[in-house]
């Protein structure tokens, strides 16, 4: 059974996302492509270095230039967040969750379609155990 990774810091998850978007990646190339241009080579280094020993990171070391990829899907790892967000800020409820989430932010009509085609396959398919 494998151990999941612990929940990352905001640091680690924006570490995160630029692996997520642009694949296995070296130091150099996550430093360059993080937003927050203040942060500085080597406080990214080991950052990913923590990263990789915490099991967020899996690095291949095979090249001159370390590489690493995200350990955890971000799929998985959203999952994982919204559970979390789900639990502490809305007692489990998800309606309250979807209503705060449209409530607070206009969604634009794709993602008004997209909603509506969910919640359209969610109404037709047989429930799931919990559990």
């Amino acid at each position: 059974m494998a151990i999941d990774p612990p929940r990352p810091t905001e640091a680690e998850s924006a570490i995160l996302s630029v692996l997520w978007a642009r694949g296995p990646s070296t130091v150099r190339d996550v430093h360059e492509a993080l937003p927050d241009r203040g942060t500085g080579y080597t406080t990214v280094l080991k950052l990913m270095q923590i990263m990789a020993h915490k099991g967020l990171l899996v690095r291949d070391e095979s090249r001159r230039s370390h590489v690493y990829a995200p350990a955890i899907e971000q799929g998985a790892m959203q999952r994982r967040w919204v559970d979390e967000l789900l639990d502490r800020a809305f007692s489990g409820s998800t309606s309250a969750l979807v209503l705060r989430a449209l409530s607070s932010k206009r969604a634009s009509a794709e993602e008004l379609q997209e909603i509506r085609a969910l919640l359209d396959r969610l109404e037709h398919e047989p429930a799931e155990d919990e559990g």
